[in-house]
């Protein structure tokens, strides 16, 4: 800290790497909770998931910023963030009683439907296999395209689009679509 006139001390200086980090995170960090809750059960979790990824990005933010594309390495770590959770949670997670559960929000006969909707698509998009889960969170949640993914998963162009095909195909069977 350094001493200002009136004897108080002021902040440090701000280095340039925190306030590129800082505006990494106000350009991709509604995208980033976007994608993690795409990923995730619970959005509570997906924020949590998210926080613990930026937090270990900053700490080696030279080596992320220095990267081809530091979106991409960000999405990466939250996507393995994500499958790691998954992971654990298969060790930790029980059964609820319906009388924990909160009450939802009422708004009408639309917005019921709507909740309704939503719930339906998100448990079926849930029980598909992580792969293809993941294709189709990053496709139709974070609008990248095929060989984006390939490139964050580590997989060809053509294994993303057979994932993509058969969650789908998966989806419309059991959400009684043609």
């Amino acid at each position: 800290m350094r001493a200002v006139r009136d004897g108080t001390a002021a902040p440090p200086a701000r280095t340039s790497a925190e306030e590129q980090f800082e505006a990494f995170v106000v350009a991709r960090g509604a995208a980033l909770v976007r994608l993690a809750r795409g990923l995730l059960r619970d959005p509570d979790t997906a924020e949590d998931v998210v926080q613990d990824v930026l937090a270990k990005a900053l700490l080696s933010w030279s080596r992320v910023s220095g990267a081809d594309d530091p979106n991409a390495y960000v999405n990466r770590m939250v996507v393995n963030a994500c499958t790691s959770w998954w992971r654990r949670a298969a060790r930790r997670e029980g059964p609820t009683l319906d009388g924990d559960l909160p009450e939802r929000p009422t708004g009408g006969r639309a917005a019921d439907a709507m909740l309704a909707d939503r719930d339906q698509l998100l448990r079926a998009l849930r029980g598909l296999p992580t792969r293809q889960r993941t294709v189709l969170v990053l496709r139709h949640f974070e609008d990248l395209a095929d060989e984006q993914i390939a490139d964050l998963l580590d997989i060809s162009p053509g294994t993303v689009r057979s994932n993509a095909h058969r969650g789908l195909a998966t989806l419309r069977t059991r959400l009684g679509g043609t």
